[in-house]
């Protein structure tokens, strides 16, 4: 799946819930979120990004993700040879690492199942 697939798919994340933050190596960091499907008339699917490589992050605490708020969506774009992610609105590497959740990756793996 692109990026811009999943964005427009997706609706950029806007209204979805991060459920998890899974660090198995200190270069690779998953993130899994709830998401409506536009294609399957909105129901929620489970999508992971896993990204390895990493090269910058800033993330929270498992605990905390209930209260860190996607209505606004999220970024989710490769520039510079590196696929971003942050939490808000951003379209360049600069301005994401503002973001309260980023990872800054040299690969991009998304995959999608059921909840």
């Amino acid at each position: 799946m692109s990026i811009g697939n999943a964005l427009e798919r997706f609706d950029s994340f806007r209204g979805a819930e991060i459920k998890s933050l899974y660090i198995p190596t200190p270069t690779h960091i998953e993130i899994t979120l709830h998401v409506q499907d536009k294609a399957r008339d909105f129901d929620w699917i489970k999508l992971t990004l896993s990204f390895k490589g990493i090269e910058d992050a800033r993330l929270i605490e498992e605990s905390k993700l209930k209260f860190l708020s996607l209505e606004e969506g999220a970024s989710l774009f490769k520039a510079n040879q590196l696929f971003a992610f942050g939490v808000g609105q951003y379209n360049n590497i600069d301005n994401i690492k503002d973001s309260s959740l980023f990872v800054l990756a040299q690969s991009l793996q998304i995959e999608e199942n059921s909840i």
